[in-house]
């Protein structure tokens, strides 16, 4: 049933003038100084980060296609940080929320959603290049060639847009409340879909197709590599052998499990049990810590990235004694 006075259901008169209040964290007053330098911090590092794997890649003449797709991951979690980081910045320093436009509310949730979107198909690709290493090695040149890995890259970006924009649609044609106080930080999904007028769980099928295509789909295909590692594996006889096979692998299963588990959390569920301090805690590891670990999880766990960062800063110390 509507609530009062909810507004028109496509929003289009309101379009240019409604604005959404970002309410980030404005319970926490005496915090707000404290978690303005943590976020600052964070996101600083993050940044260094990702840019610093980036770099390394590009600079590195031969790329073999794990390098490749771990460029991308590094570009598509400088962009989320980007979109989602500085406006939570903001929110901490107004004492009473930051304002987002309608259109720049729905411009922030369609980069978000299609750039996680895009995450999760490229882990996709990531898993198969696993599946093609260990289990036919012998053909991993000519499978995982240059074209495949571009074409691959292409395809993830594409679907997480299409996806993302299908779902932000459908959103911001709900009719909302007079109530724009979104208790969030950023124009997330669910925090958006609770300012909705209707009671009807119609309106959460796009979200719920969206979990399909987003986050079951691809979790479905990444179980699947899995599965048929695990069985070429138990066909290596040497416990050496079987350890570095799957010592290549222990990057990717961090980083997919980290997306997955707080994706999942933060998305697969009815809109009734919506707690907007639970779901600022999540989104916050999510759009801060995850971002910041993923450079740290390859760094640490890949030999290419490793050699590769000691070639680039082997680099810079040459060119500053010349």
């Amino acid at each position: 049933m509507p609530c009062e006075g909810c507004m028109e259901g496509d929003n289009k008169s309101t379009e240019a003038t409604v604005e959404f209040i970002l309410l980030g964290f404005s319970e926490l007053l005496c915090l707000r100084v404290l978690l303005f330098l943590i976020f600052l911090i964070v996101h600083l590092v993050t940044l260094l980060g990702n840019v610093m794997i980036f770099m390394a890649v590009v600079m590195e003449p031969s790329r073999p296609p794990m390098l490749f797709f771990l460029c991308q991951l590094s570009v598509i979690e400088l962009c989320c940080t980007l979109v989602v980081v500085p406006k939570a910045l903001l929110s901490l320093i107004v004492v009473d929320g930051s304002t987002i436009s309608f259109v720049g509310c729905a411009a922030q949730m369609h980069l978000f959603v299609a750039l996680g979107g895009a995450e999760c198909f490229l882990l996709v690709a990531m898993s198969y290049d696993r599946y093609v290493a260990i289990c036919q090695p012998l053909h991993y040149a000519a499978v995982m060639s240059e074209g495949l890995c571009l074409r691959l890259a292409v395809a993830c970006c594409l679907g997480g847009f299409a996806v993302a924009l299908g779902l932000t649609v459908a959103i911001f044609r709900l009719p909302f409340c007079q109530s724009h106080r979104i208790n969030h930080f950023f124009c997330d999904v669910p925090a958006v879909l609770h300012l909705a007028c209707t009671q009807s769980y119609t309106r959460e099928l796009p979200l719920l197709a969206a979990c399909v295509l987003l986050l079951l789909l691809p979790f479905i295909l990444i179980l699947t590599s899995y599965v048929c590692i695990a069985a070429a594996l138990l066909h290596i006889t040497s416990s050496t052998g079987r350890g570095k096979a799957f010592s290549t692998c222990i990057s990717h299963l961090a980083i997919t499990l980290l997306h997955y588990g707080c994706a999942t959390f933060m998305y697969i569920r009815p809109k009734s049990s919506y707690s907007p301090a639970r779901d600022k805690m999540v989104s916050l590891v999510y759009t801060n810590i995850t971002p910041l670990l993923y450079p740290l999880i390859y760094s640490l766990r890949n030999k290419e990235i490793r050699g590769v960062l000691r070639k680039m800063l082997r680099r810079n110390k040459i060119a500053q004694l010349n």
